[in-house]
């Protein structure tokens, strides 16, 4: 049987070894988030992309398969969305995503996430309706912009 683990709520503190949560400021003003910015490469570029997602259609989720930009931050800003899930992994000993660690969180719309260099996460995940996306990253057209690897399955259940 598969691993089963529970989407939790998004804080800036639990969601902190995987990167930062973005979040407008309660009051008037701006927040800045340049210090989760990075890129390896300088040789790479700002790329800056508008994704379309569609709703899983079964929960609980199952993940089957995890990605990783080892160059470059990733962020995710959102610009139409309901609820939708951060699903990530630290890295394993000998390489590729530690599914036995990963964790959940459950994001709303008043957040943005930006993951670290490197951070294995499951694919952009929205529940219950279409979303649009704003992503912001670094990369140079090589196949070095992006990793994917299939895992183990395991279930994220959401409350």
């Amino acid at each position: 049987m598969a691993k089963l683990i529970r989407a939790r709520p998004l804080t800036r503190e639990s969601f902190a070894p995987f990167g930062e949560v973005l979040e407008a400021p309660a009051a008037p003003g701006r927040a800045y988030f340049d210090d989760c910015l990075s890129s390896a490469r300088p040789e790479a570029s700002t790329s800056l992309s508008l994704t379309h997602v569609e709703p899983a259609a079964v929960l609980p989720l199952t993940a089957r398969l995890m990605e990783r930009h080892e160059f470059s931050s990733q962020s995710f800003i959102p610009l139409e969305v309901g609820r939708w899930l951060v699903i990530v992994a630290p890295p394993a000993v000998g390489g590729g995503p530690d599914v036995a660690a990963a964790e959940a969180f459950l994001a709303g719309p008043g957040h943005g996430i930006t993951y670290r260099l490197g951070t294995w996460h499951h694919p952009l995940t929205v529940l219950y309706r279409p979303a649009i996306f704003a992503v912001v990253m670094w990369r140079d057209g090589t196949a070095r912009d992006e990793e994917f690897v299939q895992i183990d399955p395991f279930l994220v259940a959401v409350e």
